[in-house]
């Protein structure tokens, strides 16, 4: 079973089948996949299989509100080889993405807040990191307020699932300075 975290006002839990209406009733928003590398969805039913195929690994969050536990976005921590980075075992990458309607209400930088500490204090990793692509300033905005520091630029990078060519910026933040926060 995977872990549930939860915080001041969200839950981070497993997704369920269930949430397929919630999920498609933000993911078919264009205005939030394609900034995050994905095509908007196209039916409920998309979205029912993006949970079962996509959604169900371990260290992949529905990011609920408390107050009635659905789901409006996602957050991950994805561990060594399961990231899209190459990274070593004993780091892991975050991902995630909110509902418009949801934005700018903090509730991504709280939910990776929870990641960090899960991953740092709990899973004992060393780095954890998180990209963006160009031109996605509130994911930027949300890796500076969470610590992130820049590392790198991954230019001309095709992304197949919405046919562009994107250039990416990948941030981390060590163990060593987590724990000075």
């Amino acid at each position: 079973m995977k872990e549930i975290l939860q915080t001041q006002r969200l839950i981070l839990r497993p997704w369920r089948v269930e949430d397929a209406a919630d999920l498609y009733e933000y993911a078919k928003d264009p205005a939030v996949g394609p900034s995050a590398g994905w095509a908007a969805h196209t039916s409920e039913e998309e979205s029912c299989e993006i949970i079962e195929k996509v959604f169900s690994v371990e260290g992949m969050y529905a990011v609920c509100l408390k107050e009635n536990n659905r789901a409006i976005g996602a957050a991950g921590l994805m561990i060594g080889a399961a990231s899209n980075l190459n990274i070593p075992e004993n780091e892991g990458e975050i991902g995630f993405w909110i509902g418009v309607p949801f934005w700018g209400r903090g509730f991504i930088p709280e939910a990776t807040l929870e990641l960090l500490r899960y991953g740092f204090e709990e899973l004992h990793l060393e780095r954890i990191w998180c990209g963006y692509f160009e031109g996605n300033e509130k994911s930027k905005r949300v890796q500076e307020k969470c610590g992130f520091v820049y590392h790198h630029t991954n230019r001309d990078i095709f992304l197949e699932r919405i046919g562009k060519t994107v250039t990416e910026h990948v941030n981390c933040i060590e163990r060593e300075d987590w724990e000075k926060r």
